[in-house]
């Protein structure tokens, strides 16, 4: 019979949590004697994960926004290493949240723990200098995209490149009609899909940017319907408070942004790990982003990359249009999205291309390379 593998696990937000279920499943068949400790969501511990504490807590976007948090999070990240230290994991995985992981991933390493970082953080577009804490803090990068593995063998960190779980789940074609007949939407006509993020804070800053926006669209072509994804009743109140008073053709859905992309003809998106749902259901994209001001200012100066959003990082050239910042205004965004309703093929044929080289089985490529680095 196996010996039992005890694995830690800390993911940040529900994006982790998705990934480290998955990575839990395809460890558990692989493995029949599996224990799982560590901070997750729903996900995870429906996988079997017993968290330490709640994984919203990890969760917090913006360099300026962090600082109210700090001592918290320092804190926490103080007992978790403790915790972990005295559980001595065979392995301990930092499932992204980078500023929080990379911290625990060193000590723990120090401590004898064999260490894997899961989703690369964005080395190659800013704080390059971060690469050298990497290789001091992880055994092994496990990388979602093509581009990341080739920084981090460029930099002699240890990296297997396990495709994206999400270009496994989602089809090469999605069914569209179907999608439409699921949310109760009509099968003829045109629709739009507004993500304008699952944080609050996302919300607040893009919400009514991009209500405005669909009314723009709307006097262009007064057809179109619009969906919008709610991450969580919070975002569903706080989107119904901007939608008071307008007249727009829009059904609010709770969850179901998959069902919105599929069903949907173009899209208005938030830039973030959404971009790559819409590009894996091949639906044509307008990206648009706002941070703090004082966010952007530092964030301006440290970027070395010359795209924001995923789909153009993929493709390496400008396939999506990027709206940032002060670009981002209503007219703007409906001017330039009125014409991919219509024809989107520029971009949805360069998405097929990228879909297929994401797709790799990437929980169980994860789970092997994991294995492997433990020798079981």
């Amino acid at each position: 019979m196996a010996a039992s593998l005890r694995v830690a696990l800390v993911a940040g937000e529900a994006s982790g949590d998705i990934l480290g279920s998955g990575l839990m499943r395809a460890l558990k068949a692989r493995h029949p004697e599996v224990e799982f400790i560590g901070v997750g969501g729903p996900r995870m511990e429906a996988e079997g994960l017993v968290s330490m504490f709640p994984m919203e807590r990890l969760a917090v976007m913006g360099l300026v926004e962090v600082l109210g948090r700090l001592p918290e999070l320092l804190r926490r990240r103080k007992q978790l290493i403790a915790d972990l230290t005295a559980a001595k994991p065979d392995v301990f995985i930092g499932i992204d949240a980078p500023d929080f992981n990379l911290g625990v991933e060193l000590k723990l390493r120090q401590a004898g723990i064999k260490t894997v970082h899961y989703v690369s953080p964005s080395v190659w577009a800013w704080r390059q200098k971060r690469v050298f804490k990497i290789r001091d803090a992880c055994d092994l990068m496990l990388t979602l995209f093509p581009f990341e593995a080739q920084f981090y063998t460029e930099h002699q960190v240890p990296v297997c490149f396990v495709g994206h779980p999400l270009a496994d789940d989602i089809p090469l074609q999605a069914d569209r009609a179907q999608a439409r007949r699921e949310l109760g939407l009509a099968e003829e006509g045109a629709v739009v899909a507004l993500l304008p993020g699952s944080r609050g804070g996302e919300v607040a800053k893009l919400g009514s940017l991009f209500l405005d926006a669909a009314e723009r669209l709307r006097a262009l072509r007064p057809e179109l319907h619009f969906v919008l994804p709610c991450a969580n009743a919070e975002r569903r109140a706080q989107l119904e408070q901007m939608l008071a008073g307008r007249n727009l053709a829009l059904t609010l859905l709770d969850g179901q942004s998959h069902q919105a992309l599929a069903a949907c003809d173009a899209v208005l998106i938030a830039s973030g790990t959404a971009t790559l749902e819409a590009l894996l259901y091949k639906r044509p994209m307008v990206v648009a982003y706002k941070v703090a001001p004082l966010t952007y200012r530092i964030l301006k100066r440290l970027v070395k990359s010359p795209y924001v959003s995923l789909p153009n990082l993929l493709a390496q050239r400008l396939l999506v249009p990027e709206l940032i910042q002060d670009a981002a205004t209503p007219d703007a965004l409906a001017q330039t999205l009125a014409p991919l309703i219509v024809d989107g093929h520029a971009q949805t044929d360069g998405f097929d291309q990228i879909h297929r080289t994401l797709r790799r089985d990437a929980s169980a490529r994860a789970a092997d390379a994991v294995l492997a680095l433990v020798g079981r």
